[in-house]
């Protein structure tokens, strides 16, 4: 019985250089730990991470560009100490209303 189902199979399918490689190949695909789901999976994270990296990069010089601006102006400064950080002058007072 597995003898006719043997004798069935092209003889190129039987070597065992084809067998080798056919295995070989399963194993590299599927089992080994490098496999192709793994893989996709790996590139599809560097490029989210690409994409984060790019993002950071720009804020990175956004705060560059508003930190010069506010080393150089004296008035902006000002403003933002005021407005953010609610300092003020003395003899002043602060009124700050809070919305509900």
């Amino acid at each position: 019985m597995i003898n006719k189902v043997f004798n069935r199979i092209p003889p190129f399918f039987r070597s065992f250089y084809f067998l080798a490689i056919f295995f070989f190949l399963v194993w590299m695909l599927f089992f080994d730990s490098n496999d192709i789901i793994t893989q996709s999976r790996l590139s599809g994270k560097l490029s989210e991470l690409k994409q984060a990296r790019s993002f950071y990069e720009e804020k990175i010089i956004e705060v560059k560009n508003d930190r010069e601006a506010l080393l150089n102006d004296k008035n902006l400064l000002e403003k933002i100490a005021r407005e953010k950080y609610f300092m003020k002058k003395s003899g002043e007072e602060i009124f700050v209303l809070v919305e509900e």
